[in-house]
């Protein structure tokens, strides 16, 4: 089926037609009728404007590419509108407290995927999950929560992507009901890292990096926590993660004074080739025209912009008795004791039952499972003594932190 969407495709695209090309202004017309919903929202609608012209003159989709990612914006933005019904007509949910949250940040491939997944296990958190953020709507209930129409049509969907990148999950773990990192939860504001995963865009990475509204966006985080949380499927704390919250740490505190911020470490010259692998089979499905050297390069930089203005701004927010630090090499040798040191370090009670989840987690999802991930700085046209330059601000910070006997502060 996909060699028949990109062969009719590339066919018409010769002869002048371009059935494919996305428009903004359809998609807001579109959601706007099928959503009943009259009203503007400048920042999503911004954001919309901006990745469709990036798309549309950067992105390169093939056939296949730009009609699923036509088919997700026009899906992300009725879902957006019809949240946003819901907190119109509800507005006591936005008088729900959200505290202390906690973010597990970190550069890619660093961890973080199994240290949301791991913690997730313990019922004192709330993560959202893959199928709530890309069906939020109707709000998940307690009734129906792990059995819905919105978890088995994404779950469907997964199986199709499985199929199409047989290497994915030795790659990413990713499952309909695993927990979702907040790029998928931002994606609802048009201001979110994950359309850059599937497409290279450089006008808005532009924009997303130096000129949208990153407060604006932790804002409706906020927002759409509470209007999750208001069908009744809650926990004691959030449990939340993104790379991303590396490069808006003020705006995050800003709305979350009291969250609590688990940063993980790995030495830059194994995260950033695999993060370049893992981008590079995505953008491979979305489009003809991937180079993987450019996409290390691109990564390289991105990463290393990311890290500083994370140095950056500990040492102007003031909250480093809310951050702790995780060495990549220390949670991979033991998990459950990584863990134990993050509970002691917050104060959180850990239960023998807890314990024994992490344990069963864990045996349940060895490394590995789906699969060995190979890459190399090699692959990227990458040479370790540039990236050492380049991070060198990050690999001076971590060399003081490894030398260190407290990783908690």
């Amino acid at each position: 089926m996909l060699n028949i969407i990109n062969g009719v495709g590339h066919f018409l695209r010769k002869t002048g037609m371009d059935p494919f090309r996305i428009k903004a202004d359809s998609i807001i017309s579109n959601a706007k009728k099928r959503a009943f919903f009259n009203e503007e929202l400048p920042g999503a609608e911004e954001g919309l404007y901006e990745l469709v012209k990036s798309i549309n003159e950067e992105g390169k989709p093939n056939p296949f590419g730009a009609l699923a990612i036509k088919a997700l914006l026009d899906r992300t933005l009725y879902n957006r509108y019809k949240i946003e019904q819901v907190l119109q007509q509800n507005p006591e949910i936005e008088k729900q407290k959200i505290e202390e949250p906690i973010f597990i940040v970190g550069m890619p491939r660093s961890g973080t995927t199994i240290l949301h997944a791991l913690l997730n296990e313990d019922s004192d958190h709330r993560s959202p999950l893959s199928w709530e953020c890309l069906l939020p709507y109707p709000v998940p209930n307690p009734e129906t929560y792990s059995d819905n129409d919105q978890l088995q049509t994404v779950k469907k969907e997964f199986e199709r992507l499985f199929k199409l990148v047989p290497d994915f999950l030795s790659k990413h773990y990713m499952a309909v009901d695993s927990p979702q990192e907040c790029i998928g939860l931002n994606a609802l504001d048009f201001n979110s890292f994950q359309f850059m995963a599937q497409l290279r865009l450089p006008g808005y990475l532009d924009w997303f990096n130096n000129r949208a509204d990153k407060a604006g966006t932790m804002r409706f985080h906020k927002r759409f926590l509470q209007y999750l949380q208001s069908g009744g499927v809650k926990s004691r704390r959030w449990l939340l993660k993104s790379p991303v919250h590396l490069m808006r740490l003020p705006e995050l505190f800003e709305v979350y004074p009291d969250a609590k911020i688990i940063m993980t470490h790995r030495h830059p010259s194994q995260v950033v080739p695999s993060t370049a692998s893992l981008i590079t089979t995505v953008r491979s499905l979305y489009s003809d025209n991937e180079i993987p050297e450019q996409t290390g390069i691109e990564q390289a930089k991105l990463w290393s912009k990311y890290l500083n203005k994370f140095l950056d701004s500990l040492d102007t927010i003031n909250k480093k008795n809310q951050i702790i630090h995780i060495q990549f090499e220390d949670f991979v040798s033991d998990p459950v004791d990584t863990a134990r040191n993050i509970y002691q370090q917050f104060n959180w009670p850990l239960s023998k039952e807890v314990l024994d989840d992490f344990g069963h987690f864990l045996a349940k999802n060895p490394k590995e499972k789906h699969g060995t991930h190979d890459y190399s700085l090699d692959d990227f046209g990458l040479l370790e003594k540039d990236i050492n330059e380049t991070y060198s601000k990050y690999i001076g910070f971590l060399n003081k932190l490894y030398s260190s006997s407290n990783y908690g502060t």
